[in-house]
């Protein structure tokens, strides 16, 4: 285990590499700079700007400006933000926890209503509750997020006054005090809620399909026969082995729920990576874009590293050599 993850984490090397060279080409191929929103000719001297284009090298080769970046990015300087004006490091350092929150919390509940439903379904299928979660299901996947998180703003928010439809925070609460933590898990929830029902669906399908094809197989039949009740059945034996699939899962959901954090965030004004990403987008930012999108590609590359190693430790049939 220990050689194959050690294996894998220098594989991803040379796709990093790759990653950062596609990621620079792209920021280079967009219109304009990050200082051409700063120009104005009534209150921005031209020569100032000529001046910090300079300074901050974006008159060198692209060869040369790549590998400046690059060799910074590899020591931890991922530059200066010329929205924010403070290093691009510690300004995700400030909104990374904010997206952690919101995605571990967003997961928790996906594996909950997945496991709920996928149970339910899986041991009653084409009944008239299967029939019901199928059709949540479908209309979970039917609906785009940003939809949703407007529906949901509108419900819970400002009709039934449930949820905060804004920030992270309230900005009254004391920090470290018990109700700055609880005003942080009800700021956090509604957006969770949102984003963790959207990936439900898939999840809730997977279970109920392995559970049923479990059910049908020799070792359900021999522990039938045994007269092992019905419920130790299900929750030992075919559990057992239909909760392989949600458990692979765990390392691409946790990259796909921080990168599905983007519109989410966004919609709800929630100060996270996502929200980041977006704004860095609009305004140009492209020391921060840049860095936030190596960081999410890296996310990915891990998350699919977990899943492997996921697969093998809950099945001992997988050999990770």
């Amino acid at each position: 285990m220990l050689k194959y993850s050690i294996r894998r984490l220098l594989g991803m090397i040379p796709m990093l590499i790759l990653i950062s060279i596609v990621v620079f080409s792209l920021a280079k191929l967009m219109p304009g700079d990050s200082l051409s929103g700063e120009i104005d000719p009534l209150n921005t001297n031209p020569e100032y700007i000529a001046e910090m284009r300079e300074k901050l090298g974006y008159n060198d080769p692209l060869p040369v400006q790549y590998f400046n970046w690059i060799t910074g990015f590899v020591q931890g300087d991922f530059g200066k933000s010329t929205r924010f004006k403070i290093p691009v490091f510690d300004l995700i350092m400030e909104k990374i926890p904010n997206t952690l929150f919101l995605g571990i919390t967003a997961l928790v509940i996906t594996y909950i209503m997945a496991f709920i439903m996928g149970m339910y379904s899986g041991r009653r299928p084409y009944t008239l509750g299967d029939n019901a979660i199928a059709g949540f299901n479908y209309i979970m996947l039917a609906i785009p997020s940003f939809v949703a998180a407007v529906f949901a703003i509108y419900f819970f928010a400002f009709q039934l006054n449930w949820f905060p439809f804004a920030g992270s925070v309230d900005i009254l609460a004391e920090q470290g005090s018990f109700e700055y933590y609880l005003s942080r898990m009800h700021h956090v929830l509604l957006p969770a809620l949102v984003l963790g029902a959207m990936s439900t669906a898939s999840y809730t399908q997977f279970l109920r399909n392995d559970i049923i094809e479990n059910s049908r197989k020799d070792f359900v039949r021999t522990a039938r026969a045994k007269g092992t009740p019905i419920k130790k059945i299900y929750n030992v034996h075919i559990l057992r082995n239909s909760i392989i699939p949600l458990v692979t899962f765990l390392g691409f959901d946790f990259a796909a729920l921080i990168g599905g954090a983007i519109i989410t965030e966004t919609i709800f004004t929630y100060p996270g990576i996502g929200q980041l990403f977006l704004q860095s987008v609009t305004t140009r930012d492209y020391p921060t874009l840049m860095a936030l999108t190596m960081l999410l590609s890296f996310l990915t590359l891990l998350g699919n590293l977990i899943a492997d190693i996921l697969y093998g430790v809950v099945d001992p049939r997988i050999r990770l050599d």
